[in-house]
């Protein structure tokens, strides 16, 4: 029987800064574009002003890294001069209810920024997000049921809103965890995919947790895939005894806490000269893989794995 998730769709890494973040992100030699930011006019007549979130994209083939930080109402702190500004464009009887889930957000993310910067946000990719949201259901974990919601794409065309179907699940403390319908093929050809560090896909998360509490942590990723744990992915699930032997020198600053995520390239020799150029630290792990420590990288490591 087919798998109602079958790969990543996306890490969330919560920053402080963005423009510190983007500039990071292109040492590590990904393509990230200026970020989008939502704007509302505090007046009527008045000029629409940042407020919420912002976030950017390194986009990769079948799934992407998202930088995303909590913006301040009506201050461009933190980021860079050339982010995008998005007026807010909505009903007004749909204005409230949406005003107060940007401010939700915002808040849990300064929340996050608080406990650590880093990753914050695991979304797995669905085929069919409605049978995984049944399926969750029938095995007992609690979710928010299906939401559908408007990305703004830049295509050739102009800007287009690409629907985006996903699932939140509840009460995972290490973060937002949740199920994302596929990439839609319709708009991969508006994603920059040529990243000078030759990424190709995000194929895993490391989520570290306390010892002792490996087994509950196993048994409640296993309801949310729907398959025992394997090796091969998308989460790897590591006690912090045993973090040392896969990431050598890693020592989380609070647990449980998602530690790095692996991205595939063709090339790793390539990537650790790209990497020594930009004046970032390489390190290997256990499986002999380079990786940029957390120290180095906003609080999240991560791996390249030669594909």
């Amino acid at each position: 029987m087919p798998h109602d998730i079958t790969r990543l769709h996306h890490v969330g890494h919560v920053v402080s800064d963005m423009a510190q973040a983007i500039a990071l992100y292109r040492r590590l030699g990904f393509h990230v574009p200026p970020p989008s930011v939502p704007a509302l006019a505090p007046s009527e007549g008045a000029a629409p002003e940042p407020f919420g979130a912002a976030n950017a994209h390194a986009d990769l083939s079948r799934s992407f890294v998202e930088l995303v930080t909590p913006v301040k109402p009506g201050s461009t702190a933190g980021l860079p001069p050339d982010a995008r500004i998005v007026p807010l464009q909505a009903p007004p009887e749909n204005l409230p209810v949406l005003l107060s889930r940007i401010e939700a957000t915002s808040t849990q993310l300064r929340g996050w920024c608080d406990r650590f910067e880093g990753l914050h946000i695991l979304m797995f990719s669905s085929p069919d997000v409605d049978a995984a949201a049944d399926r969750l259901t029938a095995a007992g974990v609690g979710h928010g049921g299906v939401n559908t919601v408007g990305r703004p794409v830049e295509t050739p065309n102009g800007v287009r809103t690409e629907p985006v179907r996903y699932l939140e699940i509840d009460g995972a403390p290490e973060g937002r965890i949740g199920v994302v319908a596929d990439l839609d093929p319709e708009f991969q050809h508006a994603r920059h995919l040529d990243h000078p560090n030759g990424a190709q896909d995000l194929v895993e998360a490391v989520l570290c947790v306390p010892d002792g509490q490996l087994s509950p942590v196993r048994e409640r990723y296993e309801r949310y895939l729907g398959r025992p744990i394997s090796a091969e992915g998308p989460v790897t699930l590591m006690a912090k005894a045993d973090l040392p032997d896969l990431l050598p020198g890693e020592d989380p600053p609070v647990l449980p806490a998602l530690v790095a995520c692996a991205v595939t390239v063709p090339d790793v020799a390539r990537v650790c000269a790209l990497l020594k150029e930009g004046g970032l630290p390489v390190r290997e792990t256990g499986r002999g893989e380079p990786f940029v420590p957390a120290e180095s990288a906003l609080g999240a490591a991560l791996i390249f794995r030669e594909a």
